[in-house]
């Protein structure tokens, strides 16, 4: 049984025909005997690959392909990694089920326009000009949250526009020795190079201007 009712992928089919220029590879990592969420996230992905012949699934094992995994930086699972003409650092861990859906929808659209082509504004573009060592930033989400999609996109857009800048969305209620970990009480909740946090939706040169000081 499909994840993504028929009406929605009729949808998608035209977005992704309107909006996708460059081909776009997923790349999960599950493991043999799937963990809870690794199944479902792995239909939901081999659903949309067939809505645009621009997008592709790769499919791998987190422990037999150990090494594939070190080399993209893939630390649990269910992961996903949405690649464009390059890798842009831009991670969904966690199924990108109920509004964030939306969220691997949108990682998809913009990976695929690549840099350059996002909706950032120069302003957002200017400050990341000033970022000159490696920013990781960690969005924590959960499926019912509305705000989340919103600062899930600008965290992969910001990589998307800047080499420097990896962006790992994380949805808390899967990984809860993180939510643990970083305090999540609510989200979206950004940490950036685990010294910078804050939880909300921020316009996006706010945004930006949080990464900036997290890469000082």
């Amino acid at each position: 049984m499909s994840l993504i009712p028929d009406d929605k992928k009729e949808l998608l089919k035209n977005d992704f025909k309107i909006q996708l220029i460059d081909p776009v590879k997923i790349v999960m990592f599950t493991q043999e005997v799937e963990c809870r969420f690794c199944s479902d996230t792995r239909k939901l992905v081999q659903d949309l690959a067939p809505l645009s012949e621009k997008i592709s699934v790769e499919v791998y094992d987190f422990v037999a392909d150990a090494a594939k995994a070190k080399e993209m930086g893939i630390d649990k699972i269910p992961a996903l990694a949405i690649i464009g003409k390059k890798d842009y650092g831009v991670r969904i861990y966690g199924i990108p089920y109920g509004y964030e859906l939306q969220t691997l929808i949108e990682a998809i659209i913009n990976v695929s326009k690549g840099p350059g082509h996002t909706d950032l504004s120069d302003k957002t573009k200017a400050v990341l000009n000033d970022v000159k060592t490696p920013v990781n930033i960690k969005v924590f989400v959960t499926l019912t949250c509305p705000h989340c999609p919103a600062a899930a996109a600008v965290a992969h857009k910001l990589a998307i526009e800047c080499d420097l800048i990896k962006a790992d969305v994380i949805e808390s209620s899967e990984f809860p020795d993180l939510a643990l970990k970083y305090n999540i009480i609510g989200v979206p909740k950004i940490i950036i190079n685990e010294k910078i946090e804050f939880v909300g939706a921020f316009s996006e040169d706010l945004f930006a201007e949080h990464v900036l000081l997290g890469a000082f």
